[in-house]
């Protein structure tokens, strides 16, 4: 199925999990339907991560589910598994471009990026969330909670999830001062005290509310 970019995908996709669906759905797509999923919209410092993934249906990873679902062990064996199988892309908005921007406007920065870095060209981009991003190769459909309804979705999560989990732990290295092995950029106490007491590294997201009390930047 060969679509313009200015369509707009309106496909029935399934309320669950379900391989067979998406398998279906994929053919219409040549095997070429990509998920697209971030990790770190929330945290105080690091970047978003996005992955996009196209599944071989014919070798889909046992066990894919929303990585928030997953322990960490199991993410790090999907993860290697999802590699050997699909064809993935990984993007970053960094700190500066999240400040620059806003988190929402760079995380759609960073899904483009990896949709258009996929070593394979995807005909159609199924997206987590509400918002389908400018500037993607192809047609797109937003997908609300689409990492617990779609395998290429929670592919494309547990891989943004591992990989900004293991940025996080070598930044750890580089700013050790802030606990970032442990927290990964996330708010906690831990994190405000580090923050209070040695101010920002070139991690932390400056807009952000608790970073700009701590730094004095804002006062309310």
């Amino acid at each position: 199925m060969y679509l313009s970019l200015s369509t707009a995908l309106e496909l029935a996709l399934p309320a669950d999990l379900d391989p067979l669906a998406e398998h279906a759905l994929s053919r219409q797509f040549e095997g070429r339907l990509a998920g697209i999923d971030e990790a770190g919209r929330g945290p105080w410092s690091g970047p978003v991560a996005v992955a996009a993934v196209i599944l071989d249906h014919q070798a889909v990873p046992d066990g894919l589910a929303d990585s928030k679902k997953l322990t960490e062990a199991r993410r790090e064996q999907l993860y290697e598994e999802i590699l050997e199988t699909s064809f993935v892309a990984v993007a970053l908005a960094s700190p500066r471009e999240i400040d620059a921007r806003n988190i929402r406007a760079a995380t759609l920065l960073a899904m483009a990026r990896a949709a258009r870095a996929l070593p394979v060209a995807p005909l159609a981009c199924l997206i987590d969330g509400r918002d389908v991003p400018p500037g993607l190769p192809c047609p797109g459909q937003a997908a609300i909670k689409g990492d617990g309804r779609l395998l290429c979705v929670a592919a494309a999560s547990i891989v943004a999830k591992v990989t900004r989990d293991r940025l996080m732990a070598r930044m750890d290295q580089v700013f050790p001062d802030y606990g970032f092995a442990g927290h990964k950029g996330y708010g906690t106490a831990r994190h405000a005290a580090a923050l209070t007491e040695k101010g920002a590294c070139p991690l932390h997201r400056r807009s952000f509310r608790p970073v700009a009390l701590a730094l004095g930047l804002r006062d309310d």
